[in-house]
């Protein structure tokens, strides 16, 4: 595949790449220690499919921009469910 003629990402569409990849390794993560500890396992893999079916209709819709807002919107609400499994975690720990 070549590659030489693809444009250049800019800082923002670099950004919300970083942010979104970052969002999805985290969800494989938890997906590993759920199978791994035998909890929360639809959570874990449902949220590794929402992801997936998530970036590639907002990528779609959005012609492939990462600075698109469907995009942003996308990892905005990847990051809110992190918050969320870290609020749960944290209630859940005795102590």
């Amino acid at each position: 595949m070549d590659t030489s003629k693809a444009p250049d990402l800019t800082a923002e569409q670099k950004r919300w790449a970083f942010l979104g990849s970052t969002m999805l390794l985290t969800a494989v993560g938890f997906l590993g220690f759920a199978f791994a500890e035998g909890i929360m396992l639809p959570f874990a893999i449902g949220w590794v499919v929402l992801q997936m079916f998530g970036y590639v209709g907002s990528l779609k819709l959005g012609n492939g921009d990462l600075a698109h807002p469907l995009f942003k919107t996308q990892v905005m609400l990847h990051m809110m469910v992190l918050g969320l499994l870290i609020a749960l975690v944290i209630r859940a720990t005795p102590g």
